[in-house]
């Protein structure tokens, strides 16, 4: 098939496009590289030996993404491209609510002009917010807590919404727990701009030298060892998730809701050793106070998604570490 993929080069995006061209797929990507490097589009060549086709737009602009629509017959999307940081979007929430929600209003339009109805959409567990019980299953009440899982949420009803209304739709709603890791080949991985806000580029880059130690918010939490325990699942799993999910709506029509997790948790300190194992280095933490809003156990129930897919994480805590960390000494000051 030929799939667009919006922010095809971003942490989660490159990733899918490997697995997507592994699997004989012809791959089309816009991104506006405003949180991504075009050294990926080689990276990704290194790694499949097949060359995707690439268009730097940005997706609100519609005139833009018509012409990307006019140039290849587009199967099917996959709908990356978004503002991502919790905190920021907390700063920024207007900034957050007009680019993610724009954009995803602009590209389902031209999708529609040109026929094309086949979407998964890159969810996340923000959307269900606070929960008590765990596993969190796909039926739990949805909420959010901060503007950037608002305006994932806002997208899903928006897309629950088109469904109703159009039975020719079809739509996966992948709700992403804690992707971590990087490809086996040290090639692509995550490269956050400046300071990390998620926990193991942050620990990289303490092990590295480039920050001096990892603050471990809370170790009081009725857990293993008292930090938060969280679902982290590789990056290479997550992304290979969605060509099942490729599979399943060009194969069963309708709405389909995901959960894409590992279905166990770690705790931050048992993620550290991970780390420390991988690294052979130690690695320098210190305690400091729990953050407001932050609970002590998430993880999902992933049995959905295997049960309808066939998705099934296979990359363990330690596969996590060490990618991660080859890719980090292969990349101390980013992707070049």
């Amino acid at each position: 098939m030929n799939i667009l993929v919006t922010g095809g080069t971003g942490y989660i995006g490159s990733h899918t496009v490997v697995e997507l061209l592994n699997k004989d797929h012809n791959v089309i990507i816009v991104d506006n590289l405003s949180n991504s490097k075009y050294e990926v589009l080689n990276r990704i060549k290194r790694i499949t030996n097949k060359v995707v086709t690439f268009y730097q737009i940005d997706v609100c602009n519609k005139d833009d993404l018509k012409e990307v629509f006019k140039n290849h017959k587009i199967d099917s999307v996959i709908h990356f491209a978004g503002l991502k940081a919790v905190g920021e979007s907390t700063e920024i929430p207007l900034k957050y609510y007009e680019n993610n929600i724009l954009s995803t209003l602009s590209l389902l339009e031209v999708m529609k002009e040109f026929n094309c109805k086949n979407l998964i959409f890159s969810s996340s567990a923000t959307v269900y917010g606070y929960q008590s019980v765990m596993p969190i299953n796909e039926e739990a009440t949805l909420s959010a807590t901060n503007p950037y899982g608002r305006t994932k949420l806002f997208i899903e009803y928006i897309l629950k919404d088109l469904c109703l209304s159009d039975k020719s739709w079809n739509i996966a709603l992948l709700r992403y727990f804690n992707p971590v890791g990087a490809h086996p080949t040290g090639l692509i991985g995550e490269d956050p701009n400046g300071i990390p806000n998620n926990l193991c580029p942050y620990i990289t880059q303490v092990a590295i030298g480039k920050l001096p130690y990892l603050k471990v918010f809370g170790d009081d939490y009725d857990t293993i060892d008292g930090t938060g325990v969280r679902d982290y699942i590789h990056v290479v799993d997550l992304a290979v998730g969605h060509v099942c999910a490729i599979d399943k709506i060009t194969t069963s029509p309708g709405l389909v809701i995901y959960n894409l997790g590992a279905g166990k948790g770690y705790s931050v300190l048992e993620m550290v050793k991970a780390f420390e194992k991988a690294t052979g280095r130690k690695i320098a933490y210190k305690i400091t106070p729990r953050r407001a809003g932050d609970i002590g156990t998430c993880y999902a129930d992933a049995s959905k998604a295997y049960n309808e897919m066939g998705f099934k994480t296979i990359k363990t805590i330690d596969d996590m570490a060490i990618d991660a960390w080859r890719f980090q000494q292969n990349n101390p000051d980013g992707i070049k």
